[in-house]
C-alpha cells in the first residue's frame, strides 16, 4: 500500500501544475492575492527560510502526511466548523523528488518563527509513513479552540515541503481517480 500525502483540492486551478506562491504571483496575480491573504496576520512567514531546500516559504508547495479527516473532526468538536465533506487530493510519497523535498516537523509553538533548521528532516517516504498520525497535542489544540483563536489547522502538523511546482498528473482524488483540470 502506498504512503500518501494530502493537500486541499484546488477548484479553480489554472494550468497543469500546483504552484508555490512566488510562481503564482508571476503567473496568476489574482489567485496569488487570495492565497497570500492567508498570511495577512503574519506576512513575514512568507519569506522564512526553508533551510534544506535553500529557498523561502513562498517557494514551496505544501503537503501533509496526515489525512485531513482527524484534523477536521477535531475542528468540528470545537464548534469552529460545521459538518461537510472534505475535498482533498492525494499523491504517492514515492513520486516526489527527495532532493527537492523536505519534512518540517513543526515541533515548536505555531507562533515560533522562523522554524529552526533542526526541525527539518531529509525527505523519504519511509519517514513520511511514521508521521501519518496527528499528535495528541495538535488534536487537543484543535478541539479546544475558542471563537477568537485563528484556525490554522496544520499549525502543529508536520509539513512536507516541495520546492517548485508539482504536476497535477501526480495527484488523485480520494477514490483514486486522476485529478482532471
Amino acid at each position: 500500500m502506498p504512503t500518501l500525502l494530502y493537500r486541499a483540492a484546488i477548484h479553480d486551478l489554472r494550468g497543469t501544475e500546483i504552484l508555490p506562491l512566488n510562481l503564482l504571483r508571476e503567473q496568476h496575480p489574482d489567485l496569488y492575492e487570495r492565497e497570500a491573504g492567508k498570511y495577512s496576520q503574519r506576512p513575514e512567514t512568507m519569506d522564512q527560510p526553508v533551510h534544506p531546500l535553500g529557498c523561502r516559504w513562498n517557494d514551496v508547495v505544501f503537503l501533509s502526511p496526515v489525512h485531513p479527516a482527524p484534523i477536521f473532526d477535531a475542528l468540528r468538536e470545537s464548534g469552529r466548523i460545521g459538518p461537510g465533506a472534505l475535498d482533498f487530493w492525494t499523491v504517492d510519497a514515492e513520486l516526489l523528488e527527495p532532493d527537492r523535498t523536505c519534512i518540517l516537523l513543526k515541533r515548536y509553538d505555531p507562533e515560533f518563527r522562523p522554524q529552526p533548521a533542526s526541525d527539518y528532516l531529509p525527505y523519504s517516504p519511509a519517514t513520511v509513513a511514521t508521521l501519518s498520525t496527528p499528535s495528541d497535542r495538535a488534536l487537543t489544540r484543535l478541539r479546544t479552540l475558542n471563537a477568537t483563536e485563528p484556525l490554522f489547522p496544520w499549525a502543529d502538523i508536520p509539513h512536507i515541503l516541495h520546492r517548485g511546482p508539482l504536476s497535477i498528473t501526480l495527484f488523485r482524488t480520494p477514490d483514486g481517480r486522476p485529478v482532471r483540470v
